[in-house]
């Protein structure tokens, strides 16, 4: 490839052994396998991502050998990609009016969540290694350097989660939160750790100074270039309020040049997508909002294919006996001093039960950053603790990637935070019209009032309505139990005025005929469809023989929904408190 922009391209793209028919078949194996595994996964109650990534490990290095370590590697954008749109998606969870709310909540839980298990996993490693290999040095390097890395969490796994799951609620804002700035802690530690150990056993690493300059400049100059196309966006979709399509087109443009931009200048492209969502959620206009739930119904194939990688990525099969065991103590070291950290930092500011109890559930993932620090290691310690913590950090990151949402579950479920970041047209997609009329809410049922003979006087169908709540009634036949008409309060009010002949009227008289029913199996979204398509306000409920079951009113569907949100509602001001 040849051109002023072909050495900004990854290097996979100028040459990766896989022919354009080969990627495509590739691309499609990868798909499928991966939905299937997150299918099984589901029916077993298990969080999909763990089946992509299983079925990842199957096909990839620990496995089948269908993806080869060039393959992988020349699918590596397709990650990038990934990694930016869940910046992206949290950057939109941090609302100004949250950050100020839950703010001192956040930085308090950071800090014990990363800092501690950094201490537990030092101290265990350190002596254990000592114990076995009398290298008070060794020791302690193998120590710091695992001890700085355990503390970053991955965002991927545990946010897939959240999203399969529909959570919302205190926990889910703290852990959106948690692992937005997690990284750059896990950064500044290496930097401590790297410079403490440099001396110790020599390496390459640059001096304390010179390693942290690169980190800020790393951490704000991603801030910066994301709100650069943060801001540029907000400025195009003012613009696009009514064109979806190219909101979501520009909104992945600007995403994916600020990815490349960082990609380019070695910047983080995370942070830089999670400023880009961050100013649109907090500074572009309302209607432009829509853009997350566009992206989102945008990445799911995105996301199979990001962690079938993952997990192709891992070879379980280069661990020794005691790289195992060192890996064993990390996961444990790493799991309680995170449990204990951030239940600490929770009970110290005081942050709602459900957070000081289940937090630790949910940041025990680690990918990513743990992986690249873990290369950096290897490269700057190379002749010595580097190929030692690359074995550690990927045996890990194999098990904690398997366990990690499984746990996420556990404690989003404990918190009673699933099913609640739901809208109306979520609740309506998902119930049906036996859940309106036969739910708790009960409306009608097989002895309904709703339902007369159409033998019923005029006097009685009166006293009925006066007496009800509905303002429809279905008719019919008392001998065949069919459905023969349907009776409205309107149509009722127009026969009153015919003046006292109307008294000797029956049902019969007064009814219309159906123009369409509906039964109990039938999908909200469908009954509206009908209340639309043939302009009424009420459907009769028939079984499959076609015997009246009861009414359905578009006014009581409509509060059905609207309570269901007000009950949601209230379920998290409780979980607030």
């Amino acid at each position: 490839m040849e051109g002023p922009l072909a050495h900004l391209l990854p290097q996979a793209f100028h040459f990766t052994g896989i022919e354009a028919t080969q990627f495509i078949l590739l691309l499609g194996i990868i798909l499928f396998i991966g939905s299937l595994g997150g299918w099984l996964f589901q029916k077993l109650k298990i969080p999909q991502v763990v089946g992509y990534i299983v079925m990842g490990i199957i096909i990839g290095s620990s496995g089948f050998h269908v993806l080869e370590p060039n393959v992988i590697a020349a699918l590596d954008p397709i990650s990038t990609a990934a990694l930016s749109l869940i910046g992206f998606l949290i950057g939109g969870e941090l609302k100004i009016n949250v950050i100020k709310k839950y703010g001192k909540q956040f930085i308090s839980i950071l800090l014990f969540e990363a800092i501690t298990p950094a201490f537990v996993v030092g101290g265990i490693v350190t002596l254990v290694v000592w114990l076995f290999t009398k290298d008070i040095t060794h020791a302690v390097s193998l120590g710091l350097i695992l001890g700085a890395i355990c503390s970053a969490t991955a965002p991927a796994a545990t946010t897939d989660v959240l999203a399969e799951y529909r959570t919302r609620g205190p926990l889910t804002t703290t852990v959106f939160g948690i692992v937005a700035m997690d990284d750059a802690v896990a950064l500044i530690l290496y930097t401590i750790a790297s410079t403490i150990v440099t001396p110790l056993i020599g390496g390459n690493a640059m001096g304390f100074w010179p390693q942290l300059l690169n980190i800020f400049r790393d951490i704000f100059g991603s801030l910066i270039i994301g709100a650069v196309f943060g801001f540029l966006l907000n400025l195009i979709s003012r613009h696009l309020l009514n064109n979806e399509g190219r909101i979501l087109t520009f909104a992945l443009g600007c995403l994916f040049l600020s990815t490349g931009v960082c990609e380019a200048f070695n910047f983080d492209n995370i942070l830089a997508a999670m400023s880009l969502g961050f100013v649109m959620v907090n500074f572009a206009p309302p209607k432009t909002r829509t853009v997350f739930s566009l992206v989102d119904k945008f990445t799911p194939p995105v996301y199979v294919l990001f962690f079938v990688l993952v997990g192709a990525k891992l070879n379980i099969w280069i661990i020794t006996p005691f790289l195992g065991l060192i890996a064993i103590l990390y996961v444990l070291g790493r799991t309680v001093g995170k449990s204990i950290g951030s239940m600490f930092g929770a009970w110290l500011t005081k942050a709602p039960k459900t957070v000081q109890k289940y937090l630790p559930y949910c940041l025990l993932s680690q990918a990513g950053v743990a992986i690249g620090l873990s290369i950096a290691a290897g490269s700057d310690f190379a002749d010595s603790i580097g190929p030692e913590i690359l074995l550690i950090i990927t045996a890990t990151t194999f098990v904690v990637q398997l366990l990690g949402p499984v746990c996420v579950k556990i404690g989003v479920t404990k918190a009673g935070e699933c099913g609640l970041n739901v809208t109306i047209d979520d609740i309506k997609k998902n119930a049906r019209v036996t859940d309106v009329t036969w739910g708790k809410n009960k409306i009608c049922d097989y002895d309904s009032p709703s339902i007369v003979s159409e033998y019923e006087t005029l006097f009685t169908l009166l006293n009925s309505f006066s007496r009800n709540q509905n303002l429809n009634y279905v008719v019919k036949n008392p001998s065949t139990n069919m459905l023969v008409g349907i009776i409205s309060l309107e149509h009722l009010k127009e026969v009153m005025q015919i003046g006292d002949f109307a008294e000797s009227m029956l049902a019969m008289d007064i009814m219309d005929k159906p123009v369409v029913t509906c039964k109990p199996s039938t999908t909200l979204p469908d009954a509206y469809k009908l209340f639309e398509e043939y302009d009424v306000d009420a459907i009769p409920i028939v079984d499959t023989d076609g015997e009246p079951l009861g009414i359905l009113e578009k006014s009581t569907v409509d509060h059905y929904l609207h309570t269901r949100i007000i009950e949601l509602n209230r379920k998290l001001e409780e979980l607030d408190d």
